[in-house]
């Protein structure tokens, strides 16, 4: 992995209490995008930080995956529609 690089990270928790916490943790490493789903620039070291904070967070049978995309995928992302990071009033919980 390069000094840093674009990840997509995705997770599905369950419980809204733990997703709540998942959620702020990847805040402070990036930007939400949609509801369980951020992008961040990461170093390696970074990337093995929140796996290893989350692991508290994310029981078996739930998930979180951290996606590592080379600088030649993350130049070719394509995006319809809102392409900024979501604001606390973009987000609703039912």
């Amino acid at each position: 992995m390069p000094d840093r690089a674009r990840c997509v990270i995705a997770y599905d928790v369950s419980d809204d209490r733990r997703r709540n916490r998942l959620a702020r943790l990847l805040l402070d490493y990036g930007d939400r995008v949609q509801g369980s789903v951020f992008e961040a620039d990461l170093s390696s070291d970074e990337v093995e930080r929140i796996l290893s904070r989350a692991a508290e967070l994310v029981e078996s049978a739930e998930s979180l995956k951290v996606y590592v995309l080379c600088a030649d995928c993350a130049d070719r992302v394509r995006s319809l529609g809102r392409d900024w990071p979501l604001g606390g009033d973009d987000l609703v919980l039912v």
